[in-house]
């Protein structure tokens, strides 16, 4: 099983849009996938429909006793099953703290549901904390989505600089997103930050209001709108992803 997170010290950057967008095109290619939630906010868990609660907190999820294929949910995409998330995740580098080997314990709660999945797809909040350290752990590749502006990048830089240090550390794969090409200094950024990025990848993620209907429609783009330009990026963008899987 591989795994990636969609990950970035930034918010509202298409985290999340991201993760269920590519579950979906995934699970369509006949990959058998698991969306850990790991947001305190829920999104991934409401946009794939299922209940946001984790029974016993994420105390009990990351104890020694906890068992991740006791909090997976089917949802109404084939090949896609979800560990939810509640507002208990909001102390999760807490209860971390409190393991053994606390920056491998989401590795080590991934183990016994390997041989069920193929890829698995952490969608995690916008910190960098002990929390992220575990994911870093845990993960193959790091999907880092950045918008093109000033401040987002320099997270990007944070981050590789940060990995930097790591041992085993995850690869970083960068793409942007919410990307605006009418707009001047959107153009002008896409076209001097890419090339300052670690092994950016090659699809661009548009903005586009179809991606904020997400919400309302609570499914992926290839439910309700399969032919516009943000579907056909997400499809572009996982086949990119699958190849160096």
């Amino acid at each position: 099983m591989k795994v990636l997170a969609t990950y970035s010290i930034k918010g509202g950057v298409g985290k999340t849009t991201t993760a269920v967008n590519l579950a979906y095109e995934a699970g369509r290619g006949g990959v058998r996938v698991l969306v850990w939630d790991l947001d305190p906010q829920g999104a991934a868990t409401l946009l794939l429909r299922v209940r946001p609660k984790v029974r016993g907190g994420s105390r009990k999820l990351v104890s020694a006793k906890g068992a991740l294929a006791d909090h997976v949910r089917g949802t109404d995409l084939d090949a896609v099953h979800v560990v939810p998330a509640d507002f208990s995740l909001r102390h999760l580098a807490v209860h971390l703290g409190g393991t053994h080997a606390p920056t491998r314990r989401i590795a080590s709660l991934l183990d016994p549901v390997r041989d069920h999945y193929d890829l698995a797809i952490l969608d995690c909040p916008p910190s960098i904390s002990l929390a992220s350290e575990s994911v870093f752990g845990a993960a193959d590749t790091l999907l880092v989505p950045v918008v093109p502006a000033t401040l987002a990048s320099r997270t990007l830089a944070q981050l590789t600089a940060f990995l930097d240090d790591q041992h085993d550390a995850p690869a970083v794969a960068p793409f942007l997103s919410m990307v605006d090409r009418r707009r001047r200094l959107h153009r002008e950024l896409v076209d001097s930050l890419g090339s300052e990025w670690p092994e950016p990848l090659a699809t661009a993620v548009p903005a586009a209001a179809v991606i904020e209907r997400m919400g309302t429609e609570r499914a992926p783009l290839g439910v309700y709108a399969p032919s516009t330009p943000a579907a056909r990026a997400y499809r572009r963008l996982w086949g990119e992803i699958a190849t160096g899987l």
